[in-house]
């Protein structure tokens, strides 16, 4: 019946095209006459290459299904990779090598503002794919403005193999609260709130395990758990079998109206310390190295709230976000470990906050402001108790109260690009403030992933 229709079409084809009036000479006719016949010659041709195709491929026996590990294609092979270049330049009023946060056992490599002048700051590459239809990998390399590297993130994840479960295997960033899983090319302002400089030293990062339920509610509703090693600061590096954390977080969010979204968060963490070290001086000045044993428990609370004009943030749109911390360990001090030591009991009750907003008032360009505060309490130190020692050989942890207020504004020419500006007041040594001035640049090169709500 193809073979019929196409042989229609071409005749019809032929007989509307234009010819010659009644008169013309008999070559003009013949000639018409050989370009319909070749015309049917080149359909015939064709149908008939066409029917033998058709018979060879019904012949042939059907290919045998992939199995269920193999790719969908040869590009499920490639890896998406992207490298994000950061770097800054600071002017900073005080020595950035004495900085501290009176009051507080210091700890990381998160704390303080960086070097004076320029630096590259931190830069990541990131490789991502898909391993089987069951799993996908993720891998985040970070070098700093000191140029250590070091692998901020590598863990496989499932990909849906339980509905509304995810788990996570490997290194991460931790759950815990809001900012802290967030990359900080993805912060809001340079650098991060003194409270989880404080507390994490920086970004707290977990070599365990992470997984999450999200309840099909019509709100969300999300509870997870999260264990691992427990080796980074405010824990240590044990050298024991089985774990030395354990978290448990939740959070609950939903829209309100098309122009509104919020998310509530909770989370709650423990873990151990084993002769968690730190440098200060005694009474007299000479250098002491001291050491932390016990218990270090964790909580907190995080709030988010996003704005944009009829769910379109392209043009405007404002961001708040706040974090509450409290931290409480309880365990031993030992002092001076590298000569005489002794040791007595410790606790401490310690907290901090912080809370901002970011402002898009037109496309492309955002302001921001942001202020927190620490309180470090009155630890209780056994071995000024007992007056084998006075509390001026344990100055570091003095009481103090430590405070910032930060603006920013920023450009960005597009999604892969953004340049800031930054001044902080920074309160966080004792009784000296620190006026600090910044300009960063982040640039995207490469496939990149969406950021976190």
């Amino acid at each position: 019946m193809f073979r019929n229709v196409t042989l229609a079409v071409a005749i019809g084809a032929a007989f509307f095209a234009p010819v010659p009036a009644i008169g013309a000479d008999d070559a003009e006719v013949q000639k018409i006459r050989e370009e319909i016949k070749d015309l049917k010659d080149g359909y015939e041709t064709r149908i008939h290459q066409l029917e033998q195709r058709l018979e060879q491929t019904e012949q042939r026996p059907a290919a045998a299904a992939p199995a269920p590990s193999a790719p969908a294609s040869a590009n499920a092979f490639n890896p998406a990779i992207s490298l994000i270049l950061g770097g800054q330049f600071s002017n900073l009023q005080r020595d950035p090598n004495t900085y501290q946060i009176g009051g507080f056992i210091p700890g990381g490599d998160g704390i303080g503002p960086g070097s004076r002048s320029f630096n590259l700051g931190e830069s990541e590459l990131t490789v991502s794919a898909s391993i089987d239809p069951y799993l996908s990998g993720y891998f985040v390399m970070s070098v700093n403005s000191e140029n250590n590297v070091s692998v901020e993130e590598g863990y496989v994840q499932n990909t849906g193999t339980v509905p509304g479960v995810t788990v996570k295997l490997g290194r991460m960033l931790s759950g815990f609260g809001y900012l802290n899983e967030i990359h900080a090319h993805a912060w809001d302002f340079v650098d991060a709130p003194l409270v989880h400089q404080a507390f994490f030293g920086g970004q707290l990062k977990e070599d365990g395990i992470q997984a999450r339920w999200l309840a099909p509610t019509p709100v969300l509703v999300e509870l997870g758990v999260e264990t691992g090693r427990g080796s980074a600061f405010p824990g240590s590096d044990r050298d024991k079998n089985g774990v030395n954390s354990a978290m448990i977080f939740a959070h609950v969010g939903d829209d309100v109206g098309i122009s509104n979204s919020y998310r509530v968060g909770a989370s709650y963490r423990a873990t151990k310390a084993e002769d968690r070290t730190y440098d200060d001086v005694d009474s007299l000045g000479a250098p002491v190295t001291n050491a932390f044993t016990g218990d270090s428990k964790m909580w907190g609370l995080n709030f988010v709230w996003k704005w944009s004009p009829n769910g379109n943030t392209v043009d405007r749109n404002f961001k708040f976000q706040a974090e509450y911390l409290r931290r409480t360990e309880d365990g031993s001090l030992a002092f001076n470990t590298t000569g005489p030591s002794q040791s007595g009991s410790y606790s401490s009750s310690q907290s901090g906050w912080y809370m901002q907003g970011v402002y898009q008032f037109m496309p492309r360009w955002r302001v921001g402001l942001r202020y927190e505060e620490l309180s470090s309490g009155n630890p209780d130190i056994g071995l000024v108790n007992s007056g084998a020692l006075t509390a001026a050989d344990f100055p570091r942890l003095a009481d103090n109260d430590p405070k910032r207020s930060t603006v920013m504004i920023d450009f960005s020419p597009s999604e892969f690009s953004r340049f800031r500006l930054q001044f902080a007041r920074d309160e966080a040594r004792f009784n000296e403030a620190d006026n600090q001035i910044f300009l960063q640049y982040i640039m995207s090169l490469g496939a990149h992933g969406a950021h976190k709500f």
